[in-house]
């Protein structure tokens, strides 16, 4: 096993643990990435379905859709006429999606089993990419960055929320401020993430902190487009 897949299996013992603990009734959030409570089937950091400004018909993917709240929050604002496609590596989590789905009565969301640097669409397949809190714990950010670029529709639009270092800081000094799977230790910086969106090919792109979660992390939105 490679450093990256060990990593991997990290994160997925970790989310797969605090799916359990929700499927089962005990409770617990899974993730403290931004310093807030998280919603009981919500597992990240932001508001990317506000973030991304979806319109009713469009096509949306959820990068890392955990527990299903953020899909469910596309489905209702896309409409009938339109689609979500909620991608997550972890079983224990697409079951607790499903359900969140189904009590929501959200029959226009679709899950998929698969990691964000192989996405299992069709290239220029959806209008808008979302995700929450999930980039960061990436094994390869720069594939999923392009797989992020290559599913887009041209004109489609990225809208991410996500966690964020200061330039400033090396990758060994952000791995001593928090865990790979607790959404810290494997962060991008500013620059980086800015650097990468436009090396996949995309443009308009803007990494805006909105409050630190940690000394030089900061939670961030992330926006970008496809020409």
């Amino acid at each position: 096993m490679t450093a990256a897949d060990e990593l991997r299996e990290e994160v997925r013992r970790y989310y797969a643990d605090a799916a359990r603990a929700m499927l089962s009734g005990a409770g617990g959030c899974g993730c403290s990435c931004c310093g807030d409570d998280c919603a009981p089937t919500s597992f990240g950091c932001g508001n990317p379905v506000d973030v991304a400004d979806l319109h009713e018909g469009e096509s949306v993917l959820d990068l890392g859709s955990g527990g299903g709240a953020d899909a469910v929050l596309a489905a209702k604002r896309v409409g009938p006429r339109g689609v979500v496609y909620g991608l997550d590596m972890t079983d224990e989590m697409l079951e607790l999606a499903q359900r969140t789905a189904a009590a929501a009565g959200a029959a226009n969301v679709h899950l998929l089993k698969g990691v964000v640097e192989r996405i299992p669409l069709p290239s220029g397949s959806v209008d808008v990419v979302v995700s929450n809190c999930v980039l960061n714990l990436s094994t390869d950010k720069s594939a999923a960055l392009r797989e992020i670029a290559r599913v887009l529709k041209p004109g489609g639009r990225v809208g991410i929320s996500d966690i964020v270092a200061e330039d400033r800081l090396s990758p060994e000094e952000r791995a001593t401020r928090g865990s790979y799977a607790g959404c810290i230790a494997g962060a991008l910086s500013r620059a980086e993430y800015a650097e990468g969106l436009e090396e996949a090919g995309l443009v308009d792109v803007s990494v805006r902190f909105t409050h630190e979660v940690a000394d030089g992390m900061h939670a961030a939105i992330v926006r970008a487009r496809n020409p």
